[in-house]
């Protein structure tokens, strides 16, 4: 739906557009020329001009300046260069000339734009003091208070008086724009005539972003008298002449009315730049009209230039010095993260360092799978849904904001603890955050005025005019904290460089170890096969040297040597056994895996069936629940059914009746199997022991075994990507579980 605004409605916007730099006009206490630089003819005159040396306009303009007015001209040859020559530069003179009212002297400006060169005439009024021995002291005197001042405050109360002690003027502040282009009055010099605005905020469309520009671009203005008559300025061409550096520029009516509804008939602005933005003005009032002299004017410019420049030299002295501050507490936190093996327990067990590099009240440190809240933070299931927010807002490495339920509504919620946030993202793959919290400071803000109504519209007009009443108009501003600082915003950045590089520096070292710990078994596993595949033959030599030495000379060996020759081939057969088992888990590393769908039912029917004839006559009771396919090598993963099966029978030996149960379920994208028995089990205390290799829990005299069927267990899920672990107690059974990926569950 489209909505259409009454033609005779006021356009709020309207200033915003307005060509305050082409106003056709000029003020009335000077004179303005216009020359083409190539030929040096009139372009442009203002109506004033001619008659004030006694010419008709039609003798001024398109005729050779130096033809028209000589005298001014032989005066001014030498400033009338071209760009190329002069840059950006002013040429100011003083110079006197005679005019139909007699002889005259002037203060002339001579600048250029777009191939013209602007002349601008003033003439200087009687008895001023404008030279500049008159106003050296003065400008002595504030170089040397400023020098002594310890503040920003006290550097913009001192501009503040010291302007108003050279001009005269009722009323003088220094008026500084925020983010938002409001302007804020923090310093103030007035007599009794005007009242006072210090401390009141005034909103942005009382300067409109084109105004904003020129007074950056053109550093001083003034307003002589809000009621003058502006002075039209003739050309015999049609394309209006730019005035964005004029200082004789007219205003717009819209302006006028606005000094005239705050009680000022005079003003004057001086633009205070901060490496080359407008930071601020110092602003000038005066009840009745009033014209300060140019060269006032310039000396007024040249102060503020100063005073810029010591503010400059105050704020970075004071950033240096915060710098300094939180690059010790950046130095510390480094010294925290590096003596712990997990570099983020450093920042968590110092949560009052972490807090103070970024002045907050509260942090959180949080990943998908951690949230660590320390001080003054909102609750662990609030910080895990910002979380969500901020890993889905795609920002950059830095996030921060003073009005955090702005961005995030649901920041209203806790915007007493939480309404400024600041974030940096700690890592380049997974989604993870520190992120610093600053509580709600209620404010109460006293406006110049209602800022909600900035202009108001007269019955049947189109035409703006602005706000009445300048009256202080109260706003209480919640949801918002106290203003991330800079130097904070870049300490936590150098905290996240820092973090990083750690993270970097760490997965190289691992990359490192990883790749050293797999040369260094693949040269065990070299070994181990190489030693195991020799042993095998002398194992099975001693073997059957001592049977056939107990059988061959039974006759001459002693009931003593007999018993002694067994224990030979019963030790040889069981270092052989050990030896073959050694062999296997060397393979079971070094065997490429043929995964495929396996059906586990009919194996563990089989490998059963095979334990049956080692059971005997023992009772021994299976109780067997759902066992789904697999994707599994199936030589390999049969290994693992038949040592966790014969590990069962093999440790109820002991029980009347032995149960073994055999059973699994599912785990997120995972299939968990376990076998659970009713023997010995085991002491949790040593549960690290078991899948190691040659790890023996129990005595060889009491159950045999070479202490490598689990670690081949492991082993060999371990490759299939899934995961071992067991459970048990002293005489009272164990179980044992591995997990595999679900391959068919997760396709």
């Amino acid at each position: 739906m489209s909505i259409q605004r009454n033609e005779r409605e006021p356009d709020l916007t309207a200033c915003d557009r307005e060509p305050i730099h082409i106003p056709g006009s000029i003020q009335p206490y000077g004179m303005l020329l216009a020359l083409n630089l190539s030929d040096q003819t009139v372009t442009y005159a203002s109506a004033n001009t001619a008659p004030t040396f006694g010419l008709t306009n039609s003798s001024i303009l398109g005729r050779v300046f130096r033809e028209t007015l000589p005298e001014m001209a032989g005066l001014l040859e030498a400033d009338l260069v071209p760009p190329e020559e002069r840059g950006n530069t002013r040429f100011l003179r003083t110079i006197t000339l005679d005019t139909a009212h007699g002889r005259k002297t002037f203060d002339a400006v001579v600048h250029n734009t777009a191939g013209q060169a602007i002349l601008e005439l003033e003439e200087i009024q009687q008895g001023t003091a404008t030279t500049f021995d008159a106003l050296h002291p003065t400008l002595r005197r504030f170089v040397e208070q400023l020098q002594a001042a310890t503040s920003v405050d006290e550097l913009c109360r001192l501009a503040a008086e010291d302007v108003r002690r050279i001009t005269s003027f009722d009323r003088v502040l220094v008026y500084r724009f925020d983010p938002d282009w409001n302007g804020n009055v923090i310093a103030e010099d007035r007599n009794e005539v005007l009242p006072s605005y210090l401390g009141l905020r005034f909103p942005a469309s009382d300067i409109p972003a084109q105004a904003r520009e020129l007074y950056r671009r053109n550093r001083l203005r003034i307003i002589s008298n809000a009621d003058y008559a502006p002075i039209p300025i003739e050309s015999l061409s049609a394309d209006p002449l730019d005035l964005s550096d004029s200082i004789l520029r007219s205003v717009s009516p819209v302006h006028l009315e606005y000094m005239r509804n705050m009680g000022t008939m005079a003003s004057m602005s001086i633009s205070i730049l901060r490496n080359g933005v407008l930071w601020g003005l110092i602003s000038c009032h005066s009840k009745e009209p009033r014209r300060v002299p140019l060269q006032v004017r310039n000396a007024c410019d040249f102060l503020t230039q100063i005073f810029s420049l010591q503010l400059e030299a105050r704020e970075r002295a004071s950033a240096a010095e915060n710098r300094m501050r939180l690059g010790s507490i950046q130095a510390r936190l480094l010294g925290h993260m590096a003596a712990e093996d997990v570099f983020i327990d450093g920042l968590v067990n110092n949560p009052f360092e972490l807090m103070d590099l970024a002045g907050a009240q509260g942090v959180a440190i949080i990943d998908r799978d951690r949230c660590y809240c320390l001080g003054q933070t909102p609750d662990k299931p609030q910080v895990q849904d910002l979380f969500e927010w901020l890993s889905g807002q795609q920002t950059e490495d830095v996030f921060v904001t003073e009005k955090l339920s702005e961005h995030y509504p649901p920041a209203k919620a806790y915007a007493a603890i939480a309404s400024g946030l600041l974030s940096i993202s700690i890592s380049k793959v997974h989604s993870s955050y520190i992120i610093w919290f600053r509580p709600e400071v209620v404010q109460t803000v006293n406006w110049g005025g209602d800022p909600q109504k900035p202009v108001q519209g007269a019955p049947g007009e189109t035409r703006l005019h602005p706000r009445i009443s300048f009256e202080i108009w109260k706003e209480t501003v919640r949801g918002r904290s106290l203003p991330w600082d800079p130097g904070e915003i870049d300490a936590v950045k150098e905290l996240r460089n820092t973090i990083v590089g750690i993270v970097l520096r760490r997965a190289e070292e691992l990359a490192s170890l990883t790749e050293e710990l797999r040369r260094s078994n693949k040269e065990l596993e070299a070994f181990s096969y190489s030693v195991s595949h020799d042993l095998r033959a002398p194992f099975r030599h001693i073997v059957g040297y001592a049977e056939l030495l107990k059988k061959q000379e039974s006759e001459h060996i002693t009931e003593r040597g007999r018993r002694y020759v067994d224990t030979i081939i019963e030790s040889a057969f069981t270092a052989g056994t050990l030896v073959d088992n050694l062999l296997n888990f060397s393979q079971m590393g070094r065997t490429s895996l043929k995964p495929r769908q396996i059906p586990t039912e009919p194996l563990v029917r089989e490998i059963r069936q095979r334990l049956a004839l080692e059971v005997g006559d023992r009772h021994l009771r299976w109780k067997i629940g759902d066992l789904p396919s697999i994707h599994a090598d199936p030589f390999m993963i049969r290994l693992v059914f038949e040592n966790l099966l014969a590990n069962a029978v093999k440790y109820t030996r002991t029980r009347d009746e032995a149960v073994i149960e055999l059973g699994s379920y599912k785990e997120n994208d995972h299939v968990v199997f376990f076998v659970r028995d009713n023997g010995v089990g085991f002491d949790m205390a040593y549960v690290g022991k078991l899948f190691g290799v040659f790890q023996r829990l129990h005595r060889m005299e009491e159950f045999e075994g070479t202490g490598i069927g689990l670690a081949n267990v492991r082993r060999i899920v371990e490759r299939h990507g899934g995961q071992t672990w067991a459970e048990g107690a002293i005489d009272q059974g164990a179980t044992f579980y591995f997990s595999l990926p679900d391959i068919k569950g997760a396709a």
